[in-house]
């Protein structure tokens, strides 16, 4: 593979990048896994068909690494912000279980 094909093979894997991250903010992981296959699959041969990458297929290289360690980042804090919604629904039950239990024990009491 010429270092123009495998750069331009690294250009269409940072256009994937691209769109991983806006995937990935809006919380679609297994359609960022669908093309994160796609970007390694692109990354692969890139890498295969080449002895040593020139300064553009590492500036490509480095920018897709940037927004890869931006998409994980993205996709982890919503990964968080469902664990604190699921957290917030279980102590929300909890409330409401006690309540029940308790208002059942007074209006047996009455």
């Amino acid at each position: 593979m010429s270092a123009d094909r495998a750069n331009a093979a690294l250009g269409r894997a940072l256009q994937i990048s691209r769109e991983i991250m806006e995937i990935a903010a809006g919380g679609d992981a297994e359609r960022a896994a669908g093309l994160d296959a796609e970007r390694r699959r692109l990354l692969e041969s890139a890498r295969i068909g080449l002895h040593a990458i020139d300064d553009e297929g590492r500036r490509l290289l480095g920018e897709i690494g940037e927004l890869n360690d931006r998409a994980i980042g993205a996709m982890e804090h919503r990964l968080r912000g469902k664990a604190r919604d699921l957290d917030l629904a279980a102590v929300g039950q909890r409330a409401v279980r006690a309540y029940c239990a308790t208002r059942a024990h007074e209006i047996q009491g009455q």
